[in-house]
C-alpha cells in the first residue's frame, strides 16, 4: 500500500524526485528551458507530499502553491517511471486535492507541457479541463493549462 507523507521542501527524497523530474523534462524538451516563470521554492510552496512504497522507496511527489483565497496550483507532480501505471499519481493527486479542500481552496489549476502527453491524458482523465493560459504561462508556446473545481 502506498502512503503519502507531507515533507519539507528540502527533504532529500523530495529533492531527488524533483531532480529526476527535471532531468526527464530536459530530455523531452531538448533543453532546460521548459518552465515559464519562477521555479517553485520553499518560500512559495504551501504543501509538499511524497508517495512512499511499503518498503520505504520514494515513488513520487506533488506540491501545492496558493494562488489566491480559493485556488491553488499543482506543482512538481512526478512519479518515477517504475511506479507509473499503478495508481501512484492518482493517490498523490487525491491527497493534494484533499489538502486543498482543508485549506478552503476549491479551484485547482496546473500547467503542463506540450511534450507531456502522458500528463495531459492523466489530468483529463482525472477531470481537469483545459483553460486559457494564466499568469506566467500566458504567451508560452509549450504550456497547456488545466483547472478543476473540487
Amino acid at each position: 500500500m502506498i502512503t503519502v507523507e507531507e515533507r519539507p521542501w528540502d527533504d532529500p527524497a523530495g529533492t531527488a524526485l524533483r531532480r529526476a523530474q527535471r532531468a526527464e523534462l530536459d530530455v523531452r524538451y531538448g533543453s532546460d528551458d521548459h518552465e515559464p516563470g519562477p521555479l517553485p521554492s520553499a518560500a512559495d510552496i504551501d504543501l509538499f507530499l511524497v508517495a512512499i512504497a511499503p518498503g520505504g522507496e520514494p515513488l513520487g511527489c506533488g506540491a501545492l502553491r496558493r494562488l489566491d483565497a480559493t485556488s491553488a496550483e499543482i506543482k512538481r507532480m512526478y512519479v518515477i517511471p517504475a511506479a507509473r501505471g499503478n495508481g501512484t499519481a492518482t493517490t498523490i493527486l487525491r491527497a493534494l486535492e484533499a489538502a486543498a479542500l482543508t485549506r478552503g481552496w476549491t479551484t485547482m489549476r496546473l500547467e503542463t507541457g506540450t511534450a507531456q502527453p502522458d500528463a495531459i491524458r492523466f489530468y483529463e482523465r482525472e477531470g481537469y479541463q483545459p483553460i486559457p493560459l494564466y499568469g506566467v504561462y500566458v504567451g508560452s508556446e509549450i504550456s497547456l493549462c488545466y483547472e478543476r473545481t473540487l
